[in-house]
């Protein structure tokens, strides 16, 4: 699912946002695999617009997880997975994420990404 921000301020909040999320994200990733069976490695993707996905396997399990996908469930508010790729949906940031000043909350996105892990 792709998500659409509408107005320019939200646009620079979500800009704001995606780098702590992702490094709060990678690192709370890191700490489960550390005790978890699975194994994991990240792989470059190109489309539909360029990220990471982490791959998971244990014995003949596998899964495939889109980090920018987990990025967009900690940074909007309203942003849930579906299995349409190609959706596009209106995306709200989730203020809760920054302080009285507009910064980076990061106690507030380490404890979401934590969830979302």
């Amino acid at each position: 699912m792709k998500p659409k921000i509408n107005n320019i301020t939200a646009w620079k909040q979500a800009e704001l946002l995606m780098q702590p999320t992702l490094i709060r994200l990678l690192d709370h990733i890191r700490k489960k695999q550390e005790n978890y069976v699975w194994q994991g490695n990240y792989q470059e993707e190109q489309t539909p617009i360029p990220g990471y996905r982490l791959d998971l396997e244990y014995q003949s399990q596998k899964v495939s997880i889109n980090i920018w996908e987990l990025c967009y469930q900690v940074c909007f508010s309203n942003y849930h997975l579906t299995h349409v790729a190609d959706q596009t949906v209106e995306v709200g940031i989730d203020t809760s994420l920054l302080n009285e000043e507009g910064n980076v909350n990061w106690d507030r996105i380490d404890e979401k990404a934590l969830r979302v892990v």
